[in-house]
């Protein structure tokens, strides 16, 4: 049999490696040359199994002592206020028009069906169908839910969010509408006025179909910072910039049409609106 003892690497450079024949007790035999370094003898290395156990074991603890650092930064990412699948009903929302609104089951799970316009005139021109959460006012948050359009297909076809919401005369809203313009496909701003678009970019318009899609909002009132997302949670399809409210309910719906919703979920910083 032939071996190749192992030699120092970190200290000598070894210019060559000499082959060792071994008889049967393990004993170099004859024919044995040893490594050299510059063409003298290297001399072998005797491992120290136990101090090579001790390196590793050290290694491990140390390993095991580094913090982890997750896929996001705890500091960076807001408590959970709420998550809702409407398995339980929809007794937490509150519809402009309850008549409007049901909990529908669609075989797989429950959605939150605004399946009729509502009967609601608001004082100020803006949407109809809104359903607010009841249970907490937020600052800063992010606003996640799924949406589905169930009207057919049109120019304007639409589901809307709505946030910083304090009364029916003073809230923004996200128009999502299938082709973009001045009234669609926008942010807006309802401030004791007709609607006026704030958002600083947009698309050309919301690619709606039949399916679910994704959606979200992200509120930062300090820079007045508004981002929106459809599917791709990545790269905002709108932006604005505004602090006329830095508080408010959030909620679901659509200007004129029907939608369904589900899998909403809310983190944010719960703020106590100001006395007036």
């Amino acid at each position: 049999m032939q071996v190749i003892r192992p030699w120092s690497l970190a200290s000598r450079s070894i210019s060559s490696w000499n082959v060792i024949s071994c008889g049967t007790a393990g004993t170099p035999s004859r024919g044995r040359v040893e490594p050299t370094v510059l063409g003298k003898p290297a001399g072998p290395l005797r491992l120290n199994l136990r101090g090579l156990r001790i390196a590793i074991a050290g290694m491990l603890v140390a390993t095991a002592s580094l913090p982890l650092t997750p896929a996001r930064a705890s500091a960076t990412e807001l408590p959970l206020v709420f998550e809702e699948n409407f398995e339980q009903g929809a007794d937490r929302w509150q519809p402009t028009d309850p008549a409007a609104w049901e909990v529908f089951d669609s075989g797989s799970s429950k959605v939150y069906r605004q399946g009729r316009a509502s009967k609601y005139q608001p004082p100020h021109r803006s949407p109809l169908n809104i359903a607010l959460f009841k249970e907490a006012v937020v600052g800063d948050f992010t606003l996640d839910a799924k949406v589905r359009s169930t009207v057919r297909d049109y120019g304007h076809r639409d589901a809307c969010l709505f946030f910083g919401y304090q009364d029916p005369a003073h809230f923004y809203y996200v128009h999502l509408g299938k082709q973009a313009d001045d009234h669609a496909n926008q942010i807006f701003l309802v401030n004791d006025a007709p609607r006026v678009k704030i958002s600083t970019t947009s698309t050309e318009g919301t690619p709606w179909d039949d399916e679910w899609h994704a959606v979200r909002i992200e509120r930062t009132v300090k820079d007045g910072s508004i981002k929106v997302y459809f599917d791709d949670l990545e790269h905002p399809v709108m932006t604005a910039t505004d602090k006329h409210f830095t508080w408010g309910q959030v909620g679901i719906g659509s200007f004129d049409d029907t939608t369904d919703w589900d899998d909403i979920r809310l983190r944010g910083e719960v703020v106590d609106p100001p006395t007036r």
